[in-house]
C-alpha cells in the first residue's frame, strides 16, 4: 500500500529519499539507496501520468493482440498434438515412449513465445509513431508547409513561402483565417521576425492560450527600429548563403532587403526583389491598357500587395534619384513641378484621368538606361546622362501630360514671370545642358547608394518569374526550416550582456583538417579525384564559387595562392573536415556581434546598419571605444569555442602538415582555442642521477598575436600558450575521445557546454537562435527542475546522393526528431545520443563531466552522460527549433562499421552498472520506456532473428524425426495461423517496419504525407528492405557477441567520399561472420525443410511461412554486392577475382595486416575468444553443438539407411568423417614431408588416394543404389558438422595447440572459406555478364543523384574514359 501510494504521488517520494532525517531513513530502508546516484529522480505527477497512460494503453492492446491472435487460437490444437500417438520415427529416437509429443509442443510454440516477447517492440513502434506525430503537430512542426494554411481566400495560387514572409504569411491566415488587407501583412512581418530573435525593453504580457502563437506576449511597439533590426538579420542569413555558395550573386540580390534603411521610404516595406520580379513591367501593361479607368487599375493594383509595394517604392526611389542628380535651380523647378502635380493627381484618385499612359513604358526604357549608368558611374558617360534627362522631360511634357499641364510648366521653367517672351516648348532642350544642371559622376558613391541603385535596376529590369529563388535545394531547406521554426515555443531572446554564456567543444584526433591540392587531386583506382567528384555531386555550388572567385575555369583558380586556398576551402566545406565544423561553430560568435549591434546602437547606428559599423572599424577604433569593439568584447565574454586536438603536440613538433592546417584555423578565427595534450621529457628531480622522464601537461594555446611574435623563432610557435597544467600522468587511460573531452573541459566556460562532434556543421540563421535556447536552462519544463541537458535536433547533410545515405539520411532524421521528441515528452527517458546538446556546464562539472571514459564498457560514451544525469536528479530535454548539421556514413561498409560499433556499445550498455541502477530506482512504466528505447531494441532485434533460428530447427527436428509426416492432419502442424502471424510479426521488424512508420510520420508532419506516401514508395523500389534486412544482421552479430564475450572495440568508420568499388576480399572480411555464415546456415536449413517435407505438404504453404526468411537469406549474402558501386562489372569482377586468390593464398605471420593475408585475418576474427571468460566459451561450445543435428537427422534419410534405425548408423558417420581429416592430416603432412626429396612418391599416393575415393563412389551408387539426391545430403550432413568442429576447436584453442592439430584445423577452415568464396562469387560473376544489370545497380543505388541531374556515370567511369577519347584523338 505504501508503494502504491508513493506511485501516485511521486513528489512526497522525491522528498522521502532524498531527506536525511534518521526517522525517514529508517522508514525508507527498503526504498531509499545507500548511494547518492539514483536518489529523488521521479518526475512530476502529470509526467508519471502521462507516461503511465502511454504504457497502460501500448500493454493493454499488446496483450490483447497476443492473447486472440497468436495464444487462443493454438491452445485447442496444442491439446490435440498432446493427445496423439506417434510410433513411426524416421531416425533413432532415445525416447520414443515419451508422452504428449513434448517436443513438438516446443517446436511449435518456441517462436510464439519469443514473437510475444519481442512484438512489444513493434507496438511501441506503432504507438510511437502516433503519439509523437500528434505531439509534433502540437508543436506546430512544419506548420507552414501545409498548403492549406497558406492559401488565400482572395487567390488562386500557393504563395511560395521559402522566403522572408513564409512565417508571417502562414502566421496571419492561421490567425484570422485569410489575409485582411495588405497592410496587416506589411505590419506585422518585421514585428514577427524580431519577436523572436530581438529582445525588447517594451512588452506586453498577454495571458498565453494553447493555442496561441509564440510572438502573441512579445509584440513590439517600436516601429522605428523594427525594420532596421529585420534587414540586418536577414541580410546576414543571405550573405552567408553566398559566402556558402549555395546561392549566386543574382540571387543574393534578388533575397536581399537594403542594409542601410532610407528614412524617406518609413511607410514603404521594402521586399526582398524576388518577390517583387517582373511586378513593374506587369504593372506598366496594365497602365498602359487601362483606358483611363483609375478606379479599375487601383484595385487590380492593390488585389496584388506585392506589385503595390513595388509601384509605390519605384516610384519615391525614382523621386529621390531624379531630385538626387539634378542641381540647377532652372532644372529643379521643373522636376519640383512634374513631381507635385503627380503626387497631387495620385491623391485625388485621377492620375490616369490627366495623363496619358500610353507612353509609360517609354519613360520605363529611359529611366532603366538612367539606371545603368548610374551603376557603371563613368565620367565619360556624362553627356549621355544629360540627353537622357532630357528625353525623359521630353516624353513626359509630350506624351504624358496635358496640355494646360505644359503651360504651366512653361511658367515654372521661366519663374512665372510674364514680361518674357513666352519660348517654344523646343526651346527646352537647353535644360541639363548646363555644367551644374546634373550631378554626374556621382562622387563619393557610398555603399548605401550602390545598394539602392542595384536594387532598383532588379525590380525594373527583373522580368521573369523568381519564385524559384533560390534555385539550390540546401538553401530552400534551411530557409524553410528556420522560417517554420519562428513558429514552435521558443523562449524570448534576451539582450546578450544578460544572456547565459556558453562553450562549445569538439573532440579531434586525427582526421581531416583541410583537404591539400594533392588530396584534391589524386585519383583513386577508377580515375576519380576528390575535386572531380565535388564538382559533378554540387555542380550549382561549383557555378557559384567560380563566380564569386571571378574565374571561369578550375585552372584558373591555381593561379595564385589566395584562389588555391579558396579552392581548398571549398572542397574542405563539403566534406566532413574539422575546417567545416570550425566554420559552423564561429557562426556563432559571428551571431552574437550581430545581436550585439542589435542591443546597443543607437537609432542613428541602426538606419547607418551594421554593414557599416563593420566597414567603418578602423574609423571608429580611433574613438574611445568603438561600437564594434563593443560588440566583439561582448561576444567574446559570452562565447567559447575549444577544439580538444589530442595530437597537436605531436604533430607541431614532427612538423604535420595536420599542425599547420590547424595553425592556419586559429589564425583565420582568433577566438578559437585549442586544447592538447603536450608529451615532454623533464630530467627527474628524484635521486641523485639526472633520469629523463616523460611528463604530460594539459595545454591550452591561441594564434599569437603578430606583436607578440618574435622573428628569431621557428614558424611552428606561431601559437601562444594560454594555460598549461600539469598531469599526474598519461591523460588517455581509457576510450579515446571522452578522454580528449574530459582533459579538456577545464578550459571550457560559462553556464552552458555544446559538445559538436567533428563531422557536424552549424548555420548562421539557427546561431542566432542560440540565447533563446539557453533560456531553456531557467524554465522548468516538468514542474519539478530545470534541464540539466537540452537535446536538439539534427539535420543529416551526407542524404543527397547515394540511396544507401538516404536510407541511412531518413533512418537518423527520424530518430533525432520523432524518436527523441517522444523520449523526452511524455516518456522522460531521453538521454544523450550524440554531440549536438547543450549541457548545464556546472551540473556536470561537479558530477563527473560530460564523459565517462572506462575502457571497453563506455565504447557508446555518449549516453552514459545522460545515464549519469538522469540519476543525479538531472533532466533531459529536447527542443526541435534548433537544428545543427551532422554528417553520416554513406557507404554500406561505412555504415556497416558504425551500426556494429553503435551495438556493441549496446551490448556493454546491457552489462553495465548504470542500465542496473535506472532499472532499479526507475518506477514499472518508466523502466519500460528505458528498455524499449535503449538495449531493449538490440535485444528484441537478436529476439527477431533467434525466432528465425528457433523456428527452422524446430521445424528441422520436425521433419528429420518424422514427426511432421506423423502429425501433418494435426491443425497445429498443417494450418498453424498463430505461427503465421508470429511469423509475420518478425517479418515486420526483418524489414524494417520498426524505422519506416516513424520515418513516414515525420516525413509527412514536415513535409507533407503525399511526399512521405512517395518516398516510401520510392524506397520499396530502391531496396530499402534489403538494407534493413541486412542491418538486422550486423545489429544481431555484433549485439549477441558482445554479450557473450564483451571486447567492444571503436571502430573507425572513415568520413571521406564513398563512391567507389569495394574488393571482393574486402566484402568477405567484413561480413564472413555476421552474414555469410548464418546465410548459409539458413539456407541449409530451409534447403533441409524443402527437400524432407515435400511430398506430404503444398508448396504454396511452404512459400508462404518461408518466404521471408528466404528473403532474408538472400540479402544477408548478396546484399554487400548489389549495394556495391560497379559490383557487376565484369573487369572489376575479374580484377577482385585475382585479389581473392592472393588474399586467401597468402601465409600470415607477425606484421602481415588482415588486409594482406587470411591467415592473419582469420587468428584475429578469433580475438573475443581470447578475452572471454569460461561462460562465454562453454556457450560458445553449446551454440556450436546444433551444427551436428545434421548428421544426426540426415544419415536416416540415405538410401542406403533407410531400413534401420540403429544408433550404430550415426556412429559410422563420425568414422566416415575422422576417416575424410585423417586423410586430409596424412596429404598435408606428406606434402611437408616428402614433396621436395619423393615428389613421385608423394604424387602416386595423392593418385591412389583419389582413385579409392571415386571407386568407393561408384561402388556406393551401383550397388545400394546411392542417388545424387544421397550424396547431396551427404554434403549437407557433414559440412555443418565440420562447421561446428572448427568453431569448437576455435573456442578450445589452447587444447588443440596442445595436441598439435592447430595447423589442421587452420587448413579445413582455409577450406571451408574457399568453398564459401566460391559460392558467393559464381552468382556475381554470372550476373556481371549481363550489362543491364551493371546499368540497373547503378540507377537503383543513384536514383537520388538522377533525380537530380547529377553525373553518375561519369563519377563512375571517372576522368579516364575522357582522358582516353582524348588520347585517341
Amino acid at each position: 500500500m505504501l508503494a502504491a501510494l508513493l506511485f501516485l504521488f511521486p513528489s512526497v517520494r522525491r522528498f522521502l529519499e532524498s531527506s536525511h532525517y534518521k526517522i525517514v531513513m529508517l522508514m525508507m530502508w527498503w526504498s531509499q539507496p545507500r548511494l547518492y546516484v539514483g536518489r529523488g529522480m521521479h518526475e512530476s505527477t502529470f509526467s508519471l501520468f502521462k507516461y503511465t497512460l502511454f504504457w497502460v494503453l501500448l500493454l493493454i492492446t499488446k496483450l490483447a493482440f497476443s492473447y486472440f491472435i497468436e495464444i487462443k487460437p493454438l491452445v485447442a490444437p496444442t491439446k490435440a498434438i498432446m493427445s496423439a500417438r506417434v510410433t513411426n520415427f524416421q531416425w533413432h529416437e532415445f525416447f520414443p515412449q515419451a508422452k504428449n509429443n513434448i517436443g513438438v509442443v516446443i517446436a511449435v510454440w518456441a517462436p510464439v513465445i519469443l514473437v510475444y516477447f519481442m512484438d512489444t517492440q513493434i507496438w511501441y513502434a506503432i504507438f510511437s509513431t502516433l503519439f509523437g506525430g500528434i505531439y509534433g503537430a502540437f508543436r506546430r512542426l512544419g506548420e507552414c508547409t501545409i498548403p492549406g494554411m497558406i492559401e488565400d481566400n482572395r487567390k488562386n495560387d500557393i504563395v511560395y513561402f521559402n522566403s522572408s514572409n513564409v512565417y508571417v504569411t502562414a502566421g496571419i491566415i492561421a490567425k484570422y483565417g485569410h489575409w485582411e488587407c495588405s497592410d496587416l501583412v506589411s505590419e506585422t512581418l518585421p514585428p514577427v521576425f524580431n519577436a523572436c530573435l530581438i529582445p525588447d525593453e517594451k512588452t506586453v504580457q498577454k495571458k498565453k492560450r494553447f493555442f496561441s502563437r509564440n510572438y502573441d506576449a512579445r509584440i513590439q511597439y517600436n516601429k522605428e527600429k523594427v525594420a532596421p533590426r529585420f534587414a540586418q538579420l536577414w541580410n546576414t542569413i543571405i550573405s552567408s548563403f553566398r559566402e556558402e555558395d549555395l546561392i549566386s550573386n543574382r540571387e543574393r540580390d534578388l533575397l536581399l532587403v537594403p542594409y542601410w534603411a532610407d528614412r524617406e521610404l518609413e511607410n514603404i516595406i521594402q521586399w526582398p526583389p524576388f518577390l517583387l520580379a517582373s511586378k513593374i513591367p506587369i504593372a506598366l501593361d496594365m497602365a498602359k491598357d487601362s483606358n483611363g479607368n483609375d478606379r479599375e487599375l487601383k484595385k487590380r493594383i492593390e488585389y496584388d500587395s506585392y506589385m503595390s509595394c513595388a509601384i509605390r517604392e519605384c516610384y519615391a526611389q525614382f523621386r529621390n534619384i531624379i531630385k538626387s542628380l539634378v542641381q540647377g535651380e532652372r532644372e529643379k523647378n521643373v522636376i519640383e513641378y512634374i513631381f507635385s502635380e503627380v503626387d497631387k493627381h495620385v491623391q485625388e484618385g485621377t492620375l490616369i484621368h490627366e495623363f496619358k499612359m500610353s507612353a509609360l513604358p517609354s519613360l520605363y526604357k529611359l529611366f532603366d538606361k538612367l539606371i545603368k549608368y548610374l551603376l557603371h558611374n563613368k565620367p565619360e558617360d556624362r553627356d549621355e546622362v544629360v540627353i537622357l534627362f532630357q528625353d525623359m522631360l521630353e516624353v513626359v511634357t509630350r506624351d504624358i501630360m496635358m496640355e494646360d499641364q505644359i503651360s504651366s510648366l512653361v511658367d515654372s521653367i521661366h519663374g512665372g514671370s510674364g514680361h518674357e517672351e513666352i519660348l517654344p516648348i523646343e526651346q527646352q532642350y537647353q535644360l541639363f545642358a548646363s555644367a551644374g544642371a546634373i550631378k554626374f559622376p556621382i562622387e563619393p558613391q557610398t555603399e548605401a547608394w550602390k545598394e539602392k541603385i542595384k536594387r532598383l535596376d532588379l525590380l525594373l529590369t527583373t522580368k521573369e518569374s523568381a519564385m524559384d529563388v533560390p534555385s539550390n535545394l540546401e538553401a530552400r531547406r534551411r530557409i524553410s526550416f528556420f522560417s517554420n521554426s519562428l513558429f514552435m515555443d521558443m523562449p524570448a531572446a534576451p539582450k546578450v550582456r544578460n544572456m547565459l554564456s556558453f562553450s562549445v567543444l569538439t573532440p579531434y584526433y586525427t582526421e581531416e583538417v583541410l583537404f591539400s591540392l594533392k588530396d584534391l587531386e589524386s585519383e583513386n583506382e577508377d580515375g576519380v579525384s576528390i575535386i572531380f567528384y565535388l564538382q559533378k555531386i554540387f555542380p550549382d555550388e561549383w557555378t557559384n564559387f567560380l563566380e564569386r572567385m571571378d574565374c571561369k575555369t578550375e585552372e584558373q583558380l591555381k593561379t595564385s595562392d589566395d584562389l588555391e586556398e579558396n579552392l581548398r576551402l571549398w572542397a574542405s566545406y563539403r566534406g566532413q573536415t574539422l575546417t567545416k565544423t570550425v566554420r559552423g561553430m564561429m557562426y556563432y560568435r559571428k551571431a552574437l556581434e550581430l545581436q550585439a549591434f542589435l542591443d546597443m546602437a543607437k537609432e542613428e547606428d541602426l538606419w547607418e546598419g551594421y554593414k557599416a559599423v563593420e566597414l567603418n572599424t578602423e574609423e571608429h577604433s580611433r574613438g574611445v571605444r568603438s561600437l564594434w569593439a563593443q560588440c566583439q568584447a561582448v561576444a567574446d565574454m559570452k562565447f567559447t569555442y575549444v577544439v580538444s586536438c589530442q595530437q597537436y603536440g605531436i604533430d607541431k613538433r614532427s612538423g604535420h602538415q595536420r599542425a599547420h592546417d590547424i595553425l592556419r584555423l586559429m589564425t583565420t578565427y582568433p577566438s578559437v582555442r585549442v586544447a592538447y595534450i603536450d608529451e615532454v621529457e623533464e630530467p627527474s628531480k628524484d635521486g641523485p642521477k639526472k633520469i629523463n622522464q616523460k611528463a604530460y601537461y594539459s595545454t591550452l594555446v591561441k594564434a599569437a598575436l603578430p606583436k607578440s611574435i618574435d622573428s628569431s623563432e621557428p614558424v611552428q610557435s606561431l601559437d601562444q600558450v594560454i594555460y598549461r597544467i600539469k598531469l599526474p600522468g598519461p591523460a588517455i587511460l581509457g576510450e579515446g575521445k571522452p578522454e580528449n573531452q574530459n582533459h579538456a573541459i577545464i578550459f571550457t566556460r560559462g553556464e552552458g557546454l555544446q559538445t559538436i562532434d567533428m563531422n557536424q556543421d552549424n548555420y548562421m540563421e539557427e546561431a542566432l537562435k542560440m540565447r533563446n535556447l539557453l533560456q531553456e536552462f531557467l524554465k522548468k519544463h516538468d514542474g519539478v527542475r530545470c534541464p540539466t541537458i537540452l537535446g536538439l535536433r539534427e539535420h543529416i547533410f551526407t542524404g543527397s546522393v547515394s540511396s544507401l545515405a538516404w536510407f541511412m539520411s531518413n533512418q537518423e532524421t527520424s530518430f533525432v526528431t520523432i524518436g527523441q521528441r517522444l523520449l523526452a515528452n511524455p516518456l522522460k527517458v531521453r538521454f544523450h545520443y550524440g554531440h549536438p546538446d547543450v549541457f548545464d556546464r556546472l551540473f556536470h562539472l561537479t558530477r563527473g563531466g560530460v564523459s565517462k571514459a572506462s575502457k571497453v564498457i563506455n565504447l557508446s560514451e555518449d549516453i552514459f552522460a545522460g545515464f549519469n544525469s538522469t540519476l543525479r536528479e538531472g533532466n533531459v530535454t529536447h527542443h526541435e527549433y534548433i537544428q545543427v548539421g551532422k554528417g553520416r556514413d554513406v557507404g554500406l561498409n561505412q555504415i556497416s562499421m558504425f551500426e556494429a560499433k553503435i551495438a556493441n556499445g549496446n551490448g556493454e550498455q546491457t552489462l553495465s552498472r548504470d542500465i542496473y541502477r535506472l532499472g532499479h530506482r526507475f518506477d514499472f512504466f518508466r523502466m519500460l520506456s528505458c528498455y524499449f528505447t535503449t538495449i531493449g531494441f538490440y535485444f528484441s532485434t537478436l529476439i527477431t532473428v533467434l525466432t528465425v533460428y528457433v523456428f527452422l530447427y524446430g521445424r528441422l527436428y520436425l521433419v528429420l524425426s518424422g514427426l511432421e509426416k506423423e502429425l501433418s492432419s494435426q491443425p497445429g502442424i498443417r494450418d498453424n495461423k498463430p505461427l503465421q502471424v508470429a511469423l509475420a510479426s518478425q517479418s515486420f521488424v526483418q524489414i524494417g517496419f520498426l524505422m519506416a512508420l516513424p520515418m513516414l510520420m515525420e516525413i509527412g508532419l514536415e513535409r507533407g504525407f503525399r511526399t512521405a506516401l512517395s518516398d516510401f514508395v520510392l524506397m520499396q523500389l530502391q531496396l530499402a528492405p534489403v538494407f534493413f534486412t541486412f542491418s538486422l544482421g550486423t545489429k544481431t552479430h555484433y549485439y549477441g557477441r558482445t554479450l557473450l564475450h564483451g571486447g567492444a572495440k571503436y571502430r573507425a568508420t572513415g568520413r571521406g567520399f564513398v563512391v567507389f568499388h569495394a574488393k571482393f576480399a574486402d566484402n568477405y572480411r567484413m561480413y564472413s561472420r555476421s552474414h555469410f555464415v548464418k546465410g548459409f546456415e539458413l539456407m541449409i536449413l530451409l534447403l533441409v525443410y524443402e527437400i524432407f517435407g515435400q511430398s506430404y505438404r503444398g508448396a504454396v504453404a511452404y512459400i508462404l511461412i518461408t518466404i521471408s526468411m528466404w528473403f532474408m537469406v538472400g540479402t544477408w549474402l548478396f546484399a554487400p554486392f548489389l549495394f556495391n558501386p560497379s559490383g557487376f562489372e565484369w573487369q572489376k569482377i575479374v580484377d577482385d577475382w585475382t585479389d581473392w586468390n592472393k588474399w586467401i593464398g597468402n601465409r600470415g605471420g607477425i606484421g602481415v595486416p588482415p588486409e594482406k593475408s587470411w591467415e592473419s585475418w582469420w587468428e584475429e576474427e578469433q580475438e573475443h575468444l581470447h578475452h572471454s571468460g569460461k561462460r562465454g566459451i562453454v556457450a560458445e561450445i553449446i551454440l556450436a553443438l546444433r551444427f551436428f543435428i545434421y548428421q544426426y537427422g540426415l544419415v536416416y534419410h540415405l538410401t542406403i539407411t533407410k531400413h534401420t534405425r540403429s544408433v550404430l548408423v550415426y556412429g559410422i558417420s563420425w568414422l566416415v568423417i575422422f576417416l575424410i581429416l585423417f586423410v586430409m592430416k596424412t596429404i598435408s603432412v606428406g606434402r611437408r614431408k616428402f614433396s621436395a626429396e619423393f615428389q613421385l612418391v608423394f604424387r602416386l599416393i595423392k593418385g591412389l588416394i583419389f582413385l579409392t575415393f571415386v571407386s568407393i563412389l561408384v561402388t556406393l551408387i551401383a550397388l545400394p543404389h546411392m542417388t545424387i539426391r544421397d550424396i547431396i545430403v551427404c554434403i549437407l550432413a557433414f559440412m555443418p558438422t565440420g562447421w561446428g568442429m572448427l568453431l569448437i576447436a576455435q573456442a578450445c584453442k589452447p587444447l588443440v595447440v596442445k595436441a598439435g592439430i592447430w595447423g589442421s584445423v587452420q587448413t579445413l577452415a582455409r577450406g571451408y572459406e574457399i568453398i564459401m568464396g566460391l559460392l558467393l562469387f559464381t552468382p556475381v560473376a554470372f550476373l556481371a555478364w549481363f550489362p543491364f544489370v551493371s546499368e540497373f545497380q547503378t540507377r537503383m543505388l543513384f536514383n537520388q543523384a538522377f533525380s537530380r541531374g547529377l553525373q553518375i556515370s561519369r563519377i563512375l567511369g571517372g576522368q579516364r574514359k575522357d582522358k582516353d577519347r582524348a588520347s585517341n584523338k
